[in-house]
């Protein structure tokens, strides 16, 4: 059995250009560098097939937002004129903060259009625009992330009609000239994306990762790990620290229910745990190595330039971590780590519970269903909206629990 994981490759690259973005421009680098922090059995490469044609980013951030443009306006070329009305928001519409969550699209409304109600060449047309702005492996890590909420729909036990749902917006007018957003998600994805080419810059926070179940077998007998990633660099992480280093890490049992929860207010908790001043320069680019699981989406250059922001006030930066001590799935519940910071903040929680979506021999609860945020306390939407609290898990006007309450929901 082949198994299918994904750790961005660039990474190792991204963090060498580092020093260099202090005293000259990014150059274009190659894409095939590897990654230097795995303390376990790194991934595959990708089985996963391209659901379109679309050519994957250069190593560069200007590309990668005339990339997305052009595959936007064709996406949108696609669509009738009632469709790219509702594709279409203004940039600092408010919505762009209340309709993505990690509650499934039936508990919170989604903005923009369901893929499910567009024909198969829209839909291919609407993945292409992921393909321009994602480097492969964040692409195939993404529809992984979908194909384990479709091997949920078909095996499991839940009757979550939300399962293989997922909606796409745009917040402004897809341009590589000025700002604008690509919104895309459903339960356990939400990408906030903001692409300025006036600033050559793109922002993924704030974004949300999840997988349930972390470990699936896709339809070509592959074991598929979607994040596996996040696991091998934490624990990378981790292990690299001394005895002493880890009791001031250490937090206790695993916590289940995040602090700053998708789609929700935050006040941004920090202090508690090691301070990345009390880090060697090699576990800082290991603790480096962590935060590019998410913002290391798209090219070389953004990564890298994301990455020396957060190393510049990584001093500042606190890492916690609870639950699990070993990286071993089948032993205990998981884990929990928070790093908060001026420029970053992440939190990684195995939800304990399955809601209901149990498969016979698969784990799909603690290790085995994974919640994930980044966003960035400076910089959330490229600053464009404040973040507003999310409907709740009965859609806007409805009376159930708000987006940061436990998620005890799938």
């Amino acid at each position: 059995m082949t198994t299918t994981t994904h750790r961005f490759r660039k990474t190792a690259a991204a963090l060498s250009l580092i020093g260099v973005l202090s005293i000259t421009a990014c150059a274009p680098v190659s894409t095939d560098a590897s990654s230097t922090a795995a303390s376990v059995t790194t991934s595959s490469a990708s089985t996963t097939a391209p659901i379109s044609t679309q050519s994957t980013p250069s190593g560069t951030t200007a590309q990668s937002i005339t990339d997305t443009a052009s595959a936007a306006e064709d996406f949108m070329a696609t669509l009738s004129a009632e469709q790219r009305e509702q594709i279409l928001y203004a940039y600092d519409d408010e919505a762009k903060t209340t309709s993505w969550s990690n509650f499934p699209v039936t508990f919170v409304d989604r903005a923009g259009l369901n893929l499910s109600d567009l024909t198969e060449e829209q839909q291919a047309a609407a993945l292409g625009v992921l393909e321009g702005l994602l480097s492969e492996e964040a692409y195939a890590t993404i529809t992984d992330i979908m194909g384990g909420d479709q091997y949920l729909y078909e095996n499991s036990t839940s009757t979550e009609e939300s399962l293989g749902q997922y909606y796409i917006a745009f917040f402004g007018d897809p341009s590589d000239t000025s700002a604008w957003e690509v919104q895309f998600g459903g339960h356990h994805l939400g990408i906030n994306a903001t692409l300025n080419g006036a600033e050559d810059s793109i922002t993924f926070a704030p974004t949300h990762l999840g997988s349930q179940p972390a470990v699936y077998t896709d339809a070509d007998g592959n074991e598929v790990q979607p994040l596996a990633g996040m696991y091998e660099s934490a624990f990378a992480f981790y292990d690299s620290l001394s005895q002493e280093q880890q009791a001031q890490l250490y937090q206790g049992e695993q916590v289940s229910n995040m602090v700053c929860a998708p789609g929700g207010t935050c006040d941004y908790p920090t202090g508690t745990g090691i301070a990345g001043s009390e880090l060697t320069e090699e576990q800082k680019q290991l603790l480096l190595e962590v935060v590019a699981n998410w913002v290391g989406l798209a090219d070389e250059q953004t990564t890298a330039e994301e990455l020396a922001k957060i190393e510049a006030s990584l001093d500042e930066t606190y890492v916690n971590w609870s639950g699990a001590t070993v990286y071993d799935m089948t032993a205990g519940e998981g884990i929990y780590f928070q790093i908060s910071g001026p420029d970053v903040y992440i939190e990684f929680s195995n939800q304990q519970g399955s809601a209901g979506a149990d498969v016979d021999g698969v784990t799909t609860g603690g290790w085995g269903h994974i919640h994930t945020i980044y966003r960035d306390p400076a910089n959330d939407y490229a600053n464009s909206v404040t973040q507003h609290e999310a409907t709740g898990m009965s859609g806007p006007g409805g009376t159930g629990a708000p987006a940061g309450a436990p998620l005890a929901v799938g």
